[in-house]
């Protein structure tokens, strides 16, 4: 379904009968209309903002608690009797969880020489969640710079004390919150004030609070508030072309008119919902292939599609530029389906010649809200040279699925299809491990967050591992993502990882460099023979590392 575009014309003309309409408003009327549209649009975005910024913090401390609460006979009296695999696998299972520490009753760390969270410098004083016998603490551990949420349960009688340390990153959603022209900055706080997160908790909060929209949402739950501040003036420039005609009064008309003739054009052409939809129609979201690796041979067995915008002047605009706004507008839909047959035409003879190869999409939530991408599927690869055996679909776990029961028949009938299914970012999203559980998938990604932790944290090893020992127990494979050294390569490779993708293999190309990698590695053409796929694919990267110096 292509999306409808506006022709111009009648942009222009919608733009000179709005111009037209207004000629007859009084100038002092319009002015007070205008900004009070204004603010009021400022301070539901802003309010918006704090209300979503401080729920994803409440989840977070509710997920912690509840794997605090898992713990109550893992501690004793003394560091004797814990119970340090107990604590560790809250680590692995629990996602905002960075580490787990046993405390004294004055908030002293305990127990430091059996591998559990040190000694760390207190920002904030300890505030308690009423009637729960929750505390938190904002404090900085002595081996890292960032600041993270000590959420400290009320231990057993005599017992020592539990606290789990949760990121400051883990308490900030990953888009933006926009509000016309301006950015909102939003910050959660403990009720006393010093800052958990924000979008840059370390840049001063602005002295003066005159010239700025700020809501204040305060949690019933946690001592808790989020704070979000806009600057009114940045958020209301693009109403002041009609501000300040709208003060010249009755004397003004005619230029009231030519301006809104001309301006609503342009708001038009410059609204991004809009270019994106345009952008749909001429067919500008291509997409890009990393290569999926063997890591034993050293064969490519596959690539997952990655979207790029390419604009007419040749400017391509990376994906976190323009995937949430696609997301909340709904226009990730067609984006999807404009991939799939982009994929279908520029890969289609190739895979056709090599039927063990799989391509992989991104979905998202709303993709198994109901069995829409199934129909998608069925139209744009049946009877194509891409069998749909070749085809595998990424579900992330940084989105909620609000309705596992559909999600689950949606995964069901693309397996139905021959596809398979997998989840992505695994261990750092929303569904922790009960996705792996509950939704039937064939395989799992390992998010780029523990690749870059090899031979730098010290609980990777038992994440990879306990992960590992899932995937194979429930006969998933495992695929591992953002790899980037051959250091790492050969610690996935001995710790039963057998596939992976990242730079160090190859960035996403462009579907003709990667056709030519392909052909690089596993040629077909009739008597050429085939170069040792793990040299082919060394030199692959060394000549695009050469071209890009």
């Amino acid at each position: 379904m292509r999306v409808p575009v506006v022709p111009r014309t009648r942009r222009k003309l919608v733009g000179a009968v709005a111009g037209v309409l207004l000629a007859g408003v009084p100038a002092a009327f319009v002015t007070r209309a205008l900004d009070d549209y204004v603010d009021r649009q400022i301070r539901e975005e802003a309010g918006a903002g704090a209300r979503r910024a401080l729920a994803h913090a409440e989840r977070r401390i509710d997920q912690a608690i509840d794997g605090l609460a898992t713990l109550a006979g893992a501690v004793g009296t003394d560091c004797r009797e814990i119970d340090v695999h107990a604590l560790n696998r809250i680590v692995v299972t629990t996602t905002p969880v960075k580490e787990i520490g046993v405390l004294d009753s004055d908030g002293t760390a305990r127990c430091a020489e059996l591998g559990l969270a040190a000694h760390s410098w207190l920002l904030s004083r300890e505030v308690a969640a009423a009637g729960s016998g929750v505390r938190l603490a904002v404090v900085r551990p002595l081996d890292v710079r960032h600041r993270v949420l000590r959420v400290r349960a009320r231990p057993a009688e005599g017992a020592l004390g539990i606290a789990a340390f949760l990121p400051a990153d883990m308490f900030m959603r990953d888009e933006p919150t926009r509000a016309g022209a301006g950015q909102v900055e939003v910050r959660v706080m403990l009720n006393e004030g010093t800052v958990v997160a924000g979008s840059d908790h370390r840049a001063p909060w602005p002295q003066s609070l005159e010239d700025r929209v700020t809501v204040m949402v305060e949690s019933e739950r946690y001592p808790l508030v989020a704070v979000a501040s806009a600057p009114r003036a940045a958020l209301a420039a693009g109403h002041s072309e009609l501000t300040t005609i709208g003060t010249l009064g009755s004397a003004a008309i005619a230029l009231l008119m030519l301006a809104l003739g001309i301006l609503l054009p342009w708001r038009d052409r410059n609204n991004p919902i809009g270019e994106m939809e345009r952008a749909i129609a001429r067919n500008e979201f291509v997409p890009y292939f990393q290569p999926i690796v063997d890591l034993q041979s050293g064969k490519v067995v596959g690539a997952e599609v990655l979207v790029r915008w390419r604009k007419p002047d040749g400017e391509v605009v990376p994906p976190a530029r323009f995937i949430p706004l696609a997301e909340t507008s709904g226009l990730i839909l067609e984006i999807t389906r404009a991939l799939m047959r982009a994929t279908r035409d520029e890969l289609g003879p190739a895979l056709a010649r090599r039927p063990a190869t799989r391509i992989a999409f991104n979905l998202t939530a709303q993709h198994f809200a109901n069995e829409t991408i199934v129909a998608d599927v069925r139209a744009v690869f049946d009877g194509s040279a891409i069998a749909l055996s070749q085809l595998a679909f990424e579900v992330t776990e940084r989105e909620r699925l609000d309705d596992l029961a559909t999600a689950r028949r949606v995964i069901a009938a693309l397996q139905g299809l021959g596809c398979r299914v997998a989840i992505d970012d695994v261990g750092i999203g929303h569904g922790g491990l009960s996705y792996m559980l509950k939704l039937g998938v064939d395989f799992i990604k390992i998010d780029k967050m523990f690749v870059d932790a090899i031979s730098t944290e010290r609980y990777t090893t038992t994440m990879i591992d306990t992960l590992v020992d899932l995937a194979q127990n429930m006969r998933m494979d495992i695929i591992a993502e953002g790899v980037e050294t051959f250091e790492q390569v050969a610690y996935l490779r001995d710790h039963g990882i057998r596939m992976a993708q990242g730079y160090v293999f190859a960035p996403p190309l462009p579907g003709s460099l990667f056709l030519q990698l392909l052909e690089a590695i596993d040629p077909l053409q009739p008597g050429q023979s085939a170069p040792a796929p793990a040299s082919a694919l060394a030199q692959y990267v060394a000549e695009r590392r050469s071209a890009a110096a």
